[in-house]
């Protein structure tokens, strides 16, 4: 399965025709934060694909088309913060947000990242006995600590992850927070047995589904 990721930039590529050519074996989209409603939403209406995301820092809001209440949600898609989802037998998660810097919405203190990763976990693990396993791709807006990161508080990574990836043992760890704007800058890295991918504007990763029960 192909799946197109995304997160913190916008990318010509796939804001345009060429997308459908570009994308048109991709069977969902995961979404890491940080992008423009109006991007996304395009993305989904050329696609014609399920997009699942977590939000970032930085949030865009706007009137809903059917309510006229403000929101920040994206149209379409699927928001799994704290949420396990099992799309065609692959089993994704996601937990929102980065390190609280200032007052502000989707930013927690590693303690309160902490409570929200074992509530997580706790989901995780009754999926094991039924799937054979708990979890293939986790995506997150911040990067675990000590991965992809900055020694600067805004851009520190949550210890949280790092227990996550080896109690649970995703193929994948995905975010995004942390720009990538020199060729030496890592954009993937193996943590036990699990792949952090930053996907600072786009990856395409390749996953094969496993088999077994509950695969739908």
């Amino acid at each position: 399965m192909k799946i197109l990721t995304l997160a913190d930039q916008e990318v010509d590529v796939l804001y345009g025709p060429a997308l459908r050519d570009y994308a048109e074996d991709v069977e969902c989209v995961l979404a890491c934060g940080d992008l423009p409603l109006d991007y996304l939403e395009f993305i989904i209406t050329i696609l014609n694909k399920p997009l699942y995301y977590v939000h970032g820092n930085h949030t865009q809001t706007r009137p809903d088309l059917y309510t006229g209440v403000s929101s920040e949600e994206v149209q379409g898609a699927t928001n799994i913060h704290g949420k396990v989802v099992n799309y065609r037998g692959l089993l994704i998660a996601g937990l929102e947000g980065c390190q609280r810097y200032r007052q502000g919405d989707h930013q927690f203190t590693p303690a309160e990242m902490g409570g929200q990763a074992i509530a997580l976990g706790l989901k995780l693990l009754v999926r094991r006995p039924v799937y054979g396993r708990a979890l293939d791709i986790l995506i997150t807006h911040a990067p675990p600590l000590g991965i992809h990161d900055e020694p600067d508080l805004t851009h520190r990574g949550f210890p949280a992850f790092l227990p996550l990836m080896r109690i649970f043992k995703p193929r994948y760890l995905v975010h995004g927070h942390t720009h990538i704007y020199r060729n030496d800058q890592p954009r993937r890295t193996w943590y036990h047995q699990t792949e952090v991918v930053n996907t600072f504007g786009y990856q395409i990763l390749e996953i094969d589904v496993p088999p077994g029960r509950g695969r739908s």
